[in-house]
């Protein structure tokens, strides 16, 4: 609930309020557990670092004639994995925890909450990610072309698919219960979309993050601008975009839905 300007009394809170609410709760959690935060860049940074050390000492000049794609094709990797685990992870702690209820009796429904979460989550990861990003040109000395608004709508769009994906996965959690490790499989396979070859394989384009990433590494590496790109690849950026969030957020709103029939959406 929310007051009124005028002071006369609460009125129902809207979607603005849940927003907020949301996005300040993701800010508190940032505040209150740094060390969370900087141990999840410590990781992607290690990872990073035994990829771009190890390959260079086995391949040489190979790997840093690619340099720049990997750079980018980590990034976009740090990006889809957080997006994806800001709802199937954070849908299958409010399982464990008990809470998964208390959401489903809010006025707006499960759907919209864990939506709003899950886009909290994804602009911290964008900060996390941009941190990563920084350190990574640091450590092999790349330069690449950071237009921000190219960036920041081409990989937004390239991630919402990844969204989709976290719904159904979170869907599924919620029917399902203790499948994490399964689930969990899904983030090594972003990889190989983001590195399918969608110059060979046209139709691989309508898969998640294939085609984004594409798009992406010509904009950092080659300097390409967002109004440069042909109008049919954008559109066909966003269809994905939107396919696959639709897609995923009807399975989410099917599983519960079965779940809530079936008596189990408490049950842990």
């Amino acid at each position: 609930m929310s007051t009124d300007a005028d002071g006369l009394g609460p009125r129902p809170a809207g979607y603005y309020h849940l927003a907020r609410a949301v996005l300040y709760r993701e800010f508190l959690l940032f505040v209150r557990y740094p060390a969370n935060a900087i141990g999840g860049v410590v990781i992607s940074l290690f990872f990073f670092g035994v990829l771009f050390y190890g390959g260079r000492m086995l391949a040489g000049q190979a790997l840093t004639d690619s340099i720049e794609g990997i750079v980018v094709g980590y990034f976009l990797w740090t990006l889809a994995v957080g997006a994806y685990s800001a709802i199937s992870n954070d849908i299958g702690s409010e399982v464990q925890w008990g809470t998964l209820e208390r959401h489903v009796m809010t006025p707006f429904g499960f759907a919209p909450v864990a939506l709003l979460k899950g886009a909290a989550k994804v602009v911290r990861t964008f900060l996390i990610s941009t941190v990563i990003l920084a350190v990574m040109l640091l450590l092999t000395g790349t330069t690449l072309q950071l237009h921000v608004l190219t960036i920041v709508v081409i990989a937004s769009l390239s991630i919402l698919s990844v969204l989709g994906l976290g719904f159904a996965a979170g869907g599924i959690t919620v029917l399902y219960k203790r499948i994490g490790n399964w689930l969990n499989l899904l983030q090594f396979g972003f990889v190989v979309l983001i590195s399918a070859p969608v110059l060979e394989i046209p139709w691989l384009k309508l898969l998640p993050l294939a085609h984004g990433s594409g798009l992406l590494q010509r904009a950092m590496v080659d300097g390409v601008r967002l109004w440069e790109f042909a109008p049919a690849d954008l559109a066909l950026l966003v269809a994905v975009a939107v396919g696959y969030l639709g897609l995923g957020y009807a399975v989410f709103q099917l599983s519960t839905q079965r779940a809530r029939r079936l008596g189990v959406l408490g049950d842990y």
